[in-house]
């Protein structure tokens, strides 16, 4: 058997991989009702060119336009984030950060200056790229594997959450996605 350097993680690290996935999905639920409740806290979302809107970059996928919105990103994100998490926490945070970061600073950039963008379907897009791109460029079968099951079951919203919809940013889906891909490249690949 050929060792390829990667470390198999322990139980308590999946574990604790886990809750931060949960965790985040649960301090999205907490926003919304104290959005719901006291209000305008979407206004914190990325607001692309304005220096203030950089502070969505961190705040914009855990603000929702309403419980469907939420409810919508949520069950993808806690699957997905769940699969990523089984590598591990330091997996799941580095994925989630390096999507985030790149999503954010791509809306921040290319969308249209009077827009503002809120919600985890950027991630959630990252999370989609980066499980498929992770078996090309890791070359280990059950990374392979991973990936075409998640390009068969989320392959139509990958490529609908491309096309410009009125009120839906299609900017954070395809950055959250270049970022899914960044992420695998930087984490997965193989050093030969």
């Amino acid at each position: 058997m050929v060792s390829t350097g990667e470390v198999e993680p322990r139980r308590d690290d999946r574990v604790r991989g886990l809750m931060v996935v949960a965790v985040m999905a649960a301090v999205m639920w907490m926003v919304e009702i104290v959005d719901v409740l006291a209000g305008d806290l979407d206004s914190a979302g990325i607001r692309p060119r304005d220096p203030e809107g950089l502070v969505g970059i961190v705040a914009a996928p855990f603000l929702h336009g309403g419980f469907g919105h939420l409810f919508g990103n949520t069950i993808p994100f806690v699957v997905l984030g769940a699969v990523i998490a089984l590598s591990g926490l330091v997996r799941v945070v580095s994925v989630t950060a390096i999507v985030a970061l790149v999503g954010g600073l791509g809306v921040w950039l290319v969308a249209p200056a009077t827009t503002l963008h809120i919600g985890a379907s950027g991630v959630v897009f990252g999370f989609i790229t980066y499980l498929i791109a992770r078996g090309l460029w890791s070359r280990r079968a059950l990374h392979l594997v991973v990936g075409v099951v998640v390009l068969f079951v989320y392959g139509g919203t990958l490529a609908f959450g491309f096309v410009p919809t009125p009120g839906v940013s299609w900017q954070g889906h395809a950055f959250g996605a270049l970022g899914g891909v960044i992420a695998a490249w930087a984490l997965d690949r193989r050093r030969d």
